[in-house]
């Protein structure tokens, strides 16, 4: 059975890559697995038909021979696991690229997608003013840790690996905002994830379904 995922009919950021489905694609591309995509609108996200496969009505959701999973970081963890290209071989490598992963979702992600809620849920609220910028310095106090761990290296530990894919994932989310090009280190290792051959094709496939 072919690997079927959800994505946004219409993506909030009209095909930009910041959606969470385009990890989920680009992990497909660098582990060379075909998959076919099944399009959600915003009012089927919240149906029953959608909601068996995501009980909190968002996507991707990822199916595959009576599998149904969802949330990005679950899935890519899956496709990493199963296939070639995402993960070391070595043991104690594979750990930490596992680690990183966590790292992406858990520490890196957070404030930036606190910083969409300030600004476009909270943005109106009194005390927005007071709050923007003791957000955007949390964001800030993170890239200075990664961008000093990263250092002058091309990837977060050794090759590219899964954990690379979800933080220049989640760091792409920073860039509308300004804050990613106050870190030329962490900018370039962002556009080295966008220059690989498997993120283009994947970047390339949400922006053609947005553009028509």
């Amino acid at each position: 059975m072919s690997i079927v995922i959800s994505a946004f009919e219409k993506s909030p950021d009209g095909g930009m890559g910041l959606a969470r489905d385009t990890r989920v694609r680009w992990a497909l591309e660098e582990a060379a697995q075909p998959y076919d995509v099944r399009y959600v609108s915003f009012q089927a996200m919240k149906e029953p038909e959608h909601l068996s496969a995501h009980p909190f009505g968002q996507i991707p959701t990822y199916e595959e021979d009576g599998l149904c999973l969802f949330e990005s970081g679950a899935i890519v963890f899956h496709i990493a696991q199963r296939h070639q290209g995402l993960l070391p071989k070595d043991e104690k490598a594979r750990a930490r690229a596992i680690t990183w992963m966590f790292a992406a979702l858990s520490t890196v992600e957070p404030p930036i997608l606190d910083l969409a809620i300030a600004k476009f849920q909270e943005g109106d609220k009194p005390w927005a003013a007071e709050r923007l910028p003791l957000v955007m310095e949390r964001i800030r106090a993170k890239f200075r840790q990664l961008a000093a761990r990263l250092g002058d290296s091309e990837w977060l530990d050794g090759d590219f690996s899964a954990g690379d894919l979800l933080m220049v994932s989640v760091l792409l989310r920073a860039r509308p905002s300004g804050i990613l090009a106050e870190f030329p280190t962490l900018d370039a290792y962002v556009a080295r994830g966008e220059a690989r051959p498997a993120y283009r094709r994947a970047f390339a496939a949400q922006l053609a379904v947005n553009a028509a």
